[in-house]
């Protein structure tokens, strides 16, 4: 392979300014944000987050700097670790369709640790969250493609902590290309497939790639040199060349059930039929799931535990069917007898014509069977929050309250909903004033 070190993305990464971003994109930035807090927020009444705050007292260093849902501070690493352990407990947070990843969830933890640090004002905050999430997608697409398989988030993270931090922390243009480097040639190469069939903590290797970064970051600085990154190769150059003109973050999708993507197309097909007709989980026979392959794919047992129930397909459209929704309180309590008697009258075939169109639509449609004889058929259906809808503060400040109901006042919420659609605060203000609510 052929590299051209020209510093054109380290440039980008330090140089981006704030007022130089399309209203559009400072909007969609507020947005993200928020919706990433709602995920922390979420994510730290989890066992994930538990076992992620034990890593953190046995491995790291007690510091000065917060994690949201603890009263206890650590170094950079530490507190890196803990927000990465909880910010994709739920499988709640942003994806992009191109890299089939999460990349907001894969560098926040480091982002926010770093943040606190250094105590980042709202726009400089807001900026370094931009230019790490164009930098992970263009990183994930250039992994893509060398690896000819599909990683997820933890992998492409390791490369997003290091842009967003590495900003925040003050690195020249050498210095940044170097911890690139280090984090994109040693990130966890994660196999994502595996956990959707056999579903646990490990999901999407998120906690394990924000892990990766912070310590490249930290060997960067500390004389470790690693020589070449995938974006300054020859094959790959070119997914920097709408730097700065094609927002990646404009391109995010949005989630409004916390289990894997590929099963809410039937969610929501399933909710459908019931409000169109009228009908309960009562009157239903059996549902056909007619979907793309990988979705078939997903774990279709009965969950033993919130990671088992968010990475399966079963679970989640029988919970929604007789709940009426699918919610983390869902996620928590895999023990309803009415929802695992609805699992059994599940089946979920691949259509090819359906199949064809992924990974670019996830799409799917219920085949209803009622007891009285009758057959309901739904529309084919994507699903909700994809980026053509153009999802703005309003639905994901309605997304947030639901989510984080269990833990914050609708008073504590709104707040939060306000100062962050604003400019007048810092990481520091932030961070405090949630740790504040939750741990009272």
């Amino acid at each position: 392979m052929k590299f051209i070190t020209d510093y054109r993305l380290e440039h980008f990464i330090l140089d981006t300014r704030w007022e130089t971003l399309p209203e559009p994109v400072q909007e969609r930035l507020r947005g993200c944000l928020l919706d990433l807090f709602g995920a922390l927020i979420s994510g730290s009444r989890s066992d994930q987050f538990s076992a992620g705050l034990a890593l953190a007292r046995r491995a790291f260093r007690p510091g000065g700097i917060a994690a949201l849902g603890t009263s206890e501070r650590f170094d950079f690493l530490g507190s890196t670790a803990v927000m990465g352990h909880s910010s994709n407990a739920y499988d709640i947070d942003d994806g992009h369709n191109v890299i089939r990843a999460h990349p907001g969830t894969s560098f926040i933890g480091g982002l926010l640790a770093a943040g606190y640090d250094r105590d980042c004002s709202a726009h400089d905050f807001l900026t370094t969250l931009y230019v790490a999430y164009e930098t992970t997608v263009r990183m994930g697409r250039a992994i893509m493609d060398y690896y000819q398989y599909p990683h997820s988030s933890g992998t492409f993270g390791a490369v997003g902590v290091v842009a967003g931090a590495g900003r925040i922390f003050g690195l020249g243009a050498e210095q940044m290309n170097n911890a690139l480097s280090i984090a994109e040639f040693n990130a966890p190469l994660v196999p994502g497939i595996r956990s959707v069939e056999y579903p646990s903590m490990n999901k999407d290797g998120v906690p394990f790639g924000v892990m990766a970064g912070a310590l490249a970051l930290l060997a960067s600085e500390s004389g470790f040199t690693g020589n070449k990154n995938l974006l300054e190769a020859e094959e790959y150059r070119h997914y920097l060349d709408d730097l700065g003109v094609r927002h990646e973050v404009l391109a995010l999708y949005f989630k409004p059930y916390p289990c894997c993507r590929w099963g809410h197309p039937a969610i929501d097909a399933c909710l459908s039929l019931l409000r169109q007709h009228g009908i309960t989980a009562s009157e239903i026979e059996h549902v056909t799931i007619q979907t793309f392959y990988k979705a078939t794919q997903l774990s279709k047992g009965i969950p033993s535990c919130a990671d088992a129930a968010q990475y399966n397909i079963a679970y989640p459209v029988a919970s929604s069917i007789v709940n009426s929704g699918f919610s983390i309180e869902q996620v928590e309590q895999t023990g309803d007898p009415a929802v695992h008697q609805m699992m059994e009258r599940l089946s979920f075939v691949c259509d090819p014509e359906l199949d064809a169109q992924f990974p670019a639509k996830r799409l799917c449609r219920a085949v209803m069977e009622l007891k009285n004889g009758r057959r309901l058929i739904s529309d084919v259906m994507g699903p909700r929050g994809e980026a053509e809808e153009n999802i703005g503060y309003p639905w994901l400040a309605d997304k947030f309250r639901h989510i984080t109901g269990g833990q914050l006042a609708s008073g504590q919420q709104d707040a939060l909903i306000d100062l962050l659609h604003g400019d007048q605060w810092s990481v520091r203000q932030l961070v405090d004033q949630v740790n504040s609510w939750l741990l009272a």
